[in-house]
């Protein structure tokens, strides 16, 4: 970080800083745990000669416990982009109103979290409920291992309760996806290789589309990874 062109690349000495950081506070932990580790010793010899001790050493083994769990909470979340910040989306399935409304509980549920552990929670896109809850909405969670905390949540989360929105009092199960995608960066490097992709090329065809057919291709190009790239050429323009 002290060479001259360290802050060129903006975006990856912004990364290595962060890293820097993730590293300072391990190290830190490791250390505060290994003074109160002989803490906590030196208390209980003194223990079997001065009973006035058993208050500070009852203390020294409650932080004692708050810090192993915490370093036991860093090491679980190791996983490759676990430090990363989050990407959820929170989309209703069927069920109309009620399942909107089921949807909207999970967007408070998911905010309250984030903020609760200190992360920065932004709000990228809401869409409203046409009578209650939401339709669809997008969150970002930014801070330590925030990714690591929420990718647990991916998936289908079901509700089964009385609807207040059904006057005849009925019980309804409603059903809700979660997608929780970690925040990458300009750094990260992706291997495409040539058998993951396979190309068609044919013309283009159907009503008003006479000059199309005169020299034009569309390409599909489908990896196997349900991510797809189609190219419209024609004689004014190309667009992706």
């Amino acid at each position: 970080m002290t060479e001259p062109d360290f802050w060129n690349d903006t975006i990856a000495a912004q990364k290595t800083s962060q890293e820097l950081n993730e590293l300072k506070v391990k190290f830190d932990t490791f250390h505060n745990m290994e003074n109160l580790s002989e803490e906590t010793e030196l208390y209980m010899e003194m223990l079997e000669e001065d009973e006035s001790v058993k208050g500070e050493l009852e203390e020294s083994l409650l932080k004692l416990d708050q810090i192993l769990a915490a370093y036991e909470m860093t090491l679980l979340l190791s996983e490759p982009y676990d430090h990363n910040n989050a990407i959820l989306e929170i989309h209703p399935g069927s069920g109309g109103t009620e399942a909107q409304d089921w949807a909207d509980m999970l967007f408070r549920m998911y905010t309250r979290f984030g903020n609760a552990k200190g992360f920065k929670v932004e709000t990228l896109d809401y869409q409203a409920g046409d009578e209650a809850g939401i339709k669809s909405v997008t969150l970002s969670f930014e801070g330590p291992n925030a990714y690591g905390f929420l990718k647990s949540e991916m998936g289908v989360h079901r509700l089964v309760r009385i609807s207040p929105f059904d006057s005849a009092k009925r019980r309804h199960t409603s059903f809700t996806s979660v997608e929780v995608m970690p925040e990458l960066d300009d750094t990260i490097e992706v291997d495409i290789r040539d058998d993951d992709i396979k190309m068609d090329t044919f013309r283009s065809g159907g009503a008003g589309g006479q000059n199309v057919n005169k020299g034009v291709y569309r390409c599909p190009f489908d990896t196997y990874s349900n991510w797809y790239c189609c190219l419209f050429n024609s004689r004014s323009d190309t667009i992706w």
